[in-house]
């Protein structure tokens, strides 16, 4: 019987896997879950087994496509995974998207300039906040390519004087719940 706690699986569309490792996963057709996929001997992260995520590991493995799996038997968990013997994907989560990966970029580069602000005491570069409208606008469909690549070299400039680090560590629990409100079809 399956374990019941939803799981994350992070491939390519088509079921390739994104973060190393080899093969195709087989995908979910309709509500049908897809096949189930086994490995032998020893279960060891990032050597041999199943590599899925749980909710608040999903954001440092981001990819093209997230699916949520399921598992059943063995499990080990590793720092910002889990490794299991026998696992399928249950659905694609179709909440995430081109769209909404741009935007929840924009959302934890505006928390980090803002975090960033309140740790330093210094103000925000304006090229940094307008390249985070520009990513915003480029999701909405309401500006080129070519603009949005002059707003991100802007920032990459200002962003080489910032303190990104501390406000990036400070921001995980914060992606995960803004994560999790776009793949639950909320804004």
């Amino acid at each position: 019987m399956a374990n019941t706690e939803t799981l994350y699986k992070v491939l390519t569309a088509d079921g390739e896997t994104h973060h190393g490792g080899v093969g195709r996963w087989p995908l979910p057709r309709g509500k049908k879950p897809g096949a189930w996929v086994e490995v032998q001997g020893d279960l060891v992260a990032c050597r041999n087994g199943l590599h899925l995520c749980q909710k608040q590991d999903l954001v440092y493995w981001l990819g093209p496509a997230i699916f949520e799996a399921e598992h059943d038997g063995e499990l080990v968990e590793a720092d910002d995974k889990v490794v299991v013997r026998r696992a399928r994907l249950i659905r694609r989560l179709d909440t995430w998207n081109e769209r909404t990966a741009r935007l929840f970029a924009a959302d934890c580069a505006e928390k980090a300039l803002r975090d960033t602000q309140r740790i330093t005491g210094t103000k925000t570069d304006p090229r940094s906040l307008a390249a985070v409208r520009a990513a915003r606008e480029f999701a909405a469909g309401n500006i080129s390519t070519a603009e949005l690549a002059a707003a991100r070299a802007a920032a990459r400039a200002a962003a080489r004087a910032a303190a990104w680090d501390a406000a990036w560590d400070a921001a995980g629990a914060w992606q995960t719940r803004r994560l999790f409100s776009y793949l639950d079809g909320h804004r």
